[in-house]
């Protein structure tokens, strides 16, 4: 028996063509004709001595042979799809890459990036910011995003949980003592974020969370970013909303008071993701892995390595 691999053009096309389910589509991702791609399908069947489409369907579907075979195909281009990349961006094996929003940057991940880098003095960290904490593009190794942690294709863990209270600064507070009661703190000039579809507590949802009256009418400066929304409650200009886990060295150096015991909570929060294809022991899911046992908040550790 031959142990000759058919030509590596018609296993492309069968590939293609499982994946789209249709000839035209999997012509276009060849950049070949329909008939083409209808030929090299044609041409891996004689040389197998069976056939691998259902053809009665539409889309078209594998057989039990042709999905057995396309299993196989999946697992071998899909490693050889990670190898391709990493070859074709030969500055970056040395490197790891963390996208988050702008107020996880500019809270966690700066003020801690010299405890990563001497953690992994091998490698060079790059940390990109989001402007908007709400984007969902995929800018990095690792992505660390805002939401319920339902997002399919990827590798996600909760890094922080959602427990929001209000602070401000001392200035802001003067001679007033904590904690605030409802009636104080809607009078107060609250600092929030503007945006079109806000994924976490706002001032109005937290007045409902926690059963606070809403304030009427209610006394909101709205500023372009979180990062801005927290410096301004520094300046002493106003009260903001605090995420635990991300002010957290503002709050035990004094900088910023904690206002009310009141907090509210949900089963969103911030999720750790990463391409499922990373090798477990590769630098990606090493540094996700340091991240989360390191300054993840209590309650999110990190699986063991065994499962992670």
């Amino acid at each position: 028996m031959s142990t000759r691999l058919p030509p590596f053009s018609s296993l492309l096309a069968l590939d293609a063509v499982a994946r789209h389910g249709t000839l035209t589509r999997a012509a276009i991702e060849l950049n070949v004709t329909q008939p083409a791609v209808s030929r090299r399908i044609a041409a891996l069947e004689a040389d197998l001595g069976r056939p691998l489409l259902d053809r009665r369907t539409k889309p078209l579907t594998l057989n039990q042979d042709g999905l057995e075979l396309f299993e196989v195909l999946r697992s071998t281009f899909g490693r050889l799809e990670t190898v391709v990349e990493r070859l074709r961006r030969p500055n970056d094996h040395h490197g790891v890459t963390i996208s988050a929003g702008a107020g996880l940057t500019a809270y966690l991940l700066i003020p801690r990036l010299p405890q990563i880098e001497a953690a992994f003095p091998e490698l060079q960290i790059r940390i990109i910011s989001r402007p908007h904490e709400d984007e969902e593009e995929r800018a990095g190794d690792l992505d660390i995003r805002f939401g319920d942690g339902k997002w399919h294709g990827r590798t996600v863990i909760k890094f922080l949980g959602e427990d929001v209270f209000p602070v401000c600064s001392p200035r802001y507070l003067g001679r007033r003592k904590v904690p605030f009661s409802a009636e104080q703190l809607g009078s107060s000039r609250l600092l929030d974020m503007k945006v079109r579809q806000p994924l976490w507590y706002n001032w109005a949802t937290w007045f409902d969370a926690v059963r606070f009256p809403r304030p009427v009418p209610p006394r909101v400066v709205y500023l372009d970013s979180y990062p801005i929304v927290v410096d301004a409650a520094i300046s002493g200009d106003g009260v903001c909303l605090a995420w635990a886990g991300l002010l957290d060295a503002l709050l035990k150096s004094g900088v910023l008071v904690r206002v009310t015991p009141q907090s509210a909570t949900s089963e969103r929060g911030y999720f750790l993701m990463h391409d499922p294809k990373l090798p477990r022991d590769g630098p990606a899911r090493l540094v996700a892995r340091w991240l989360i046992e390191n300054f993840g908040h209590p309650g999110t550790r990190c699986p063991s390595p065994a499962q992670y």
